[in-house]
């Protein structure tokens, strides 16, 4: 495994713990964002579909509008200048607004109609065609503003979407995979270790036992010489005895041996009478 698929980190039980509790967080945020991803392409496809609708029913009203102005002009002739020089202040005006999609502000326009300045153009001059050129146009703005306010939300979604997508699969197919390897890189590492301090603990037991043995060899060894010692000092007293015996028993065969060995015992008891009196057996 190369460190470009991991995260670096001290592979301790410390870090284990956060690598689990951050899998726990990308995996649950990877879950919301797809989430996220699903809903909004929910509503993109729902805008792109009343686009489509609205662009042929905006394409129907600007033909309307564009044969009713033809019929004004045929009727009243040329009224560009006189719209002009009649206009001041605009009539219509727009608000932008917001509205929340799963976090996703889209924008929205909002119409707003203010009163203006009534110029009747008489019937001789076919003021009412023009009237009827003005409210069919109005309906055509009104189209072409609700298609301006979706086509702006379609921009919006499809970059929203876009970036959500690339942060779940940043979660996906990096994030969660480095995670991952790291969590496993961590616990090869750590059962490395409970094995190497498992065989250091072996052989340190083993080291003891040997030492252990070693001075039970010592201890027995000790214990043997010194009763090979104590045999010894008693075969030899042992010995001792038997000679005095052998030579108590020459003496006692030879009156003269005898004689030198009761003399040997006076002498041997000190004078003054303080010591034991040998008698001849």
């Amino acid at each position: 495994m190369s460190d470009k698929q991991r995260f670096p980190v001290v592979p301790t039980r410390m870090a284990i713990a956060a690598m689990k509790q951050r899998l726990k967080g990308a995996t649950k945020g990877r879950k919301l964002l797809k989430s996220k991803s699903d809903a909004l392409t929910l509503r993109f496809r729902q805008i792109v579909k009343q686009i489509v609708d609205d662009k042929e029913r905006t394409g129907f009203l600007m033909r309307d509008a564009a044969f009713s102005l033809s019929q004004a002009k045929y009727t009243a002739g040329e009224i560009a200048h006189t719209v002009e020089e009649n206009v001041t202040t605009a009539t219509v005006k727009l608000k932008l607004g917001t509205e929340n999609a799963m976090g996703v502000r889209l924008p929205v326009f909002e119409q707003q109609n203010e009163a203006g300045a009534e110029n009747l153009m008489g019937l001789a001059r076919g003021g009412q065609r023009i009237r009827q050129c003005k409210e069919t146009y109005a309906k055509a703005l009104e189209g072409l503003i609700r298609l301006a306010s979706l086509q702006t939300s379609f921009v919006t979604l499809d970059h929203a979407i876009k970036q959500t997508n690339r942060r779940v699969n940043a979660l996906e197919y990096v994030i969660i995979p480095k995670i991952t390897n790291t969590i496993a890189y961590i616990d090869s590492e750590l059962d490395e270790r409970d094995r190497e301090d498992f065989y250091r603990l072996k052989k340190v037991q083993d080291k003891k036992k040997r030492e252990l043995d070693k001075k039970n060899a010592q201890r027995e060894q000790r214990r043997a010489d010194a009763a090979s010692l104590v045999a010894a000092d008693g075969a030899a007293a042992l010995n001792r005895k038997l000679a005095r015996l052998q030579a108590v028993n020459a003496a006692a065969a030879n009156p003269q041996l005898l004689a030198l060995a009761t003399a040997d015992g006076v002498a041997a008891g000190g004078g003054g009478g303080g010591g034991e009196r040998r008698w001849p057996l």
